[in-house]
């Protein structure tokens, strides 16, 4: 790179113009402009095509965007019903933004899943504002197309669980960080760090410990390459830190702060605490294995059976593999050897420090992902994909200016080449979803590759240009086949795969588990909620109080129940075991029903306070069986509230379902 920003805050900075490229790259040309524009029109249009067909997505966080949508309480908490009785088990930032969404325009389907399709859009632009900014507009669009066909981004970015949001969160900061090293003004590269700070708190409050894995990559990456001195620098820092404790900590603050008999209990945790959830379930138990109150899983356990057992193999096999390992071989030879190729540059070069953000951000979350063995969910890795587009982006253009070199023109080959093997790879993987591509996208690389080996003279500039050309196109193909059948293909249930309508990988899911299906047998790929053939009222048998059925988390209820629920008039017009089946109640009756043992384990309500509720007419209904997220139903608390009902009221069949009528009760 010819132009690095000026130190010496007194001396505005020279322009940033690079090789190989005629004009300044912050001088936005008309072909650039139309190209970014259909680069995000075409994300736009590939994330929002037909995003009903999966309804309510993941059942779970769609009842409480839609209790948020209705009450302000339950908003704030993130409360699964409007009467506030637990939380879902992650901080409630995603669901602000869905029960919002859900309030101006109506609660919906598309009133839940555009706004995390246009966070897709928006996480797209981002990355090519990143890339840009230290290569060219060309290097920004690569890394944008990279991102937007990662079949993991195609998937999260159509649901709606939090990780969209957070993915949105997180590449927002690395933008931020890289905006923070190019500026030589003190007072503007510690804005840029506080809003680093302020981008990952809130990466907090929508997953937790998951949204700060990349604030250490991001603080050493400022102290290597930034333009402050080292004292400056480490101040800047300490900025960015007290940015994210109180971006971070007001609402952990209120939570504590508000008398917890009026507001909702805090879903996953063992002491109805943040702290526990952050240190638990959602922390460090994520980590080791220690599930602490609401895991629901032993920990070795699970993170084997989603996702595939510990190692560094980990996120090229099974359904990892499939969601985000595509275009791993190409990033990982651009951050080897553009750092390489960089290797004599200044310290505060803006390419190597671009590409220290991208590649560790990718290295230190692919390390732990790799190696946690609490429970991890495939589609988790979506949050490699900014970093992945990144270090393509950056290390395939610090390569491209080396290309009279056979170090440039070599990396570059093998950037297209890798990734058209490993996709061969892949889409072998699923023999009988349409194998020519997988030739077509092998041909190309090679192709490409060659033209680039070959095309290093002036004489041959042209080829050279061509081959980058098919070589890219090719590489990403295997990737852009495998999102656009994904985006093509409803999705719902707890655990949602990639890939087209069932398809099954040859490799299998990590557990045995059928692509699509959740634990239990919640809905499959492409099953849209409301299937009659899922759910809590799909048991051929309907079960006894004090058993849970072996129902999933996908059906509606029958409309007999529904009219049921709707009349009841009560605070909770029912009760149910586990957050799953409450969820499916509430959304097809539009009432509250409360969630005994919350996703998995909770011990609220204790049966003691359950009979309160009962007496004083807060209950209506008991719907016997239901479904939580891990162990399922709450364990001891529901199994003792069950044995209570049934021993006291009289079951009648509704539908599928085994209902009890709790009104009247007198203690």
């Amino acid at each position: 790179m010819t132009a690095v920003l000026n130190p010496v805050p007194t001396r505005p900075p020279a322009p940033r113009v690079h090789h190989g490229d005629p004009s300044p790259s912050w001088i936005p040309t008309r072909g650039t402009a139309l190209a970014l524009t259909a680069l995000l029109v075409g994300t736009a249009v590939l994330y929002l095509w037909n995003l009903s067909a999966s309804g309510y997505g993941n059942t779970f966080y769609a009842a409480a965007a839609q209790a948020g949508s209705q009450d302000w309480k339950a908003w704030f908490f993130g409360s699964l019903d409007t009467s506030n009785f637990i939380t879902v088990d992650k901080p409630p930032a995603s669901l602000w933004v869905m029960g919002l969404s859900g309030r101006i325009f109506g609660f919906s389907s598309l009133s839940l899943l555009v706004p995390q399709a246009l966070m897709g859009v928006g996480s797209v632009a981002l990355v090519y504002a990143a890339v840009k900014r230290v290569a060219t507009p060309t290097a920004g669009l690569i890394a944008g197309g990279v991102l937007a066909a990662t079949p993991a981004a195609a998937l999260m970015f159509k649901f709606d669980n939090p990780d969209a949001l957070l993915v949105l969160l997180m590449t927002l900061a690395g933008y931020c960080v890289i905006r923070a090293v190019e500026t030589s003004v003190g007072r503007r590269a510690a804005m840029w760090i506080a809003l680093t700070g302020i981008a990952l708190g809130f990466a907090f409050l929508t997953k937790m410990l998951q949204g700060l894995m990349v604030l250490p990559v991001f603080g050493l990456a400022y102290l290597i390459a930034g333009q402050a001195k080292l004292r400056a620098g480490v101040l800047h820092l300490a900025l960015g830190v007290s940015a994210v404790i109180v971006s971070a900590g007001w609402w952990i603050l209120a939570v504590w702060l508000w008398p917890a008999n009026s507001r909702p209990y805090i879903g996953g945790s063992t002491n109805n605490s943040v702290m526990d959830l952050v240190l638990g379930y959602n922390g460090l138990g994520r980590i080791f294995g220690s599930t602490g109150g609401g895991g629901g899983m032993n920990g070795g356990a699970a993170g084997s059976s989603f996702g595939g057992s510990t190692g560094l193999d980990r996120l090229f096999g099974s359904e990892m593999g499939m969601q985000i390992s595509w275009l791993i071989p190409a990033a990982l030879i651009a951050l080897v050897l553009g750092l390489t190729a960089r290797g004599r540059a200044p310290r505060t070069d803006l390419l190597r420090a671009s590409m220290i953000v991208w590649g560790g951000w990718f290295l230190v979350t692919g390390l732990i992902f790799s190696y946690m063995s609490g429970t991890i969910h495939p589609y988790y890795t979506v949050v490699l994909a900014p970093a992945i587009a990144g270090m393509i982006g950056t290390g395939g253009y610090a390569l491209w200016l080396e290309r009279s070199r056979w170090i440039g023109r070599l990396g570059v080959a093998s950037m297209m080449l890798a990734p058209g093997i490993w996709s061969w790879v892949l889409l072998h993987r699923n023999s009988e979803w349409l194998p020519v591509i997988g030739w077509i996208v092998l041909a190309g690389t090679v192709v490409g590759a060659a033209l680039i080996l070959f095309g290093g003279g002036n004489r041959l500039r042209k080829l050279a240009i061509v081959g980058l050309l098919v070589g890219s196109l090719a590489g990403i193909g295997g990737s852009a086949s495998y999102a656009i059948a994904t985006a093509a293909t409803a999705h719902g249930g707890s655990i949602p795969t990639a890939g087209p309508a069932g398809a099954v990988s040859d490799s299998g899911m990590g557990g045995g588990m059928a692509r699509g299906q959740a634990p239990g047998g919640s809905m499959a790929r492409g099953q849209a909620p409301g299937d009659p053939a899922d759910g809590p009222e799909a048991t051929a048998t309907a079960p006894t109080a004090s058993t849970p059925s072996a129902g999933t988390d996908g059906s509606a209820s029958s409309s007999e129940l529904t009219a049921m629920m709707v009349g009841a008039g009560t605070r909770w017009s029912a009760a149910t075991n586990g957050s799953q089946s409450a969820a499916t109640y509430e959304l097809a009756s539009n009432t509250a029903v409360m969630a005994i043992g919350g996703w998995s384990s909770d011990p609220v309500p204790t049966l003691d306070q359950f009979i309160s509720y009962v007496a004083n007419g807060d209950v209506h209904y008991y719907i016997a069986g239901g479904q939580g997220g891990g162990r399922g139903g709450g364990g001891s608390t529901s199994s003792a509230i069950g044995a209570w009902v049934e021993a006291n009221f009289e079951g009648v069949t509704v539908g599928n379902a085994t209902v009890y009528d709790l009104s009247g009760y007198i203690a």
